[in-house]
């Protein structure tokens, strides 16, 4: 069964611009792995720092792998990107 991941987050004061090219390199990686069928990132209409990401997996155990592919491949050498955000970020996972 598909699985799809929902992510709502908002860069801090400035950082928009870098959170958003983080988040897009990270959507970019995730479609190169087998196992995600896609993934995609938006910003709200009237504020570019709030964004909305969503990816497409085949199944959770892909989801699991890939996520932590980013974090092994991605994280460690950029830093991530939570000193980005403004607070946590609103995350879902649906079937």
């Amino acid at each position: 069964m598909n699985v799809i991941e929902t992510v709502v987050c908002s860069a801090k004061d400035g950082s928009s611009a870098k959170l958003r090219r983080l988040v897009l390199a990270r959507q970019e990686f995730k479609r190169r792995q087998n196992g995600c069928i896609a993934a995609w990132m938006g910003t709200a209409l009237d504020n570019d720092t709030m964004i909305l990401v969503q990816s497409v997996y085949a199944t959770a155990q892909d989801w699991k792998a890939i996520s932590e592919k980013v974090r092994q491949d991605l994280d460690e050498v950029d830093g991530g990107i939570e000193r980005f955000l403004l607070g946590p970020p609103l995350v879902g996972m649906f079937n």
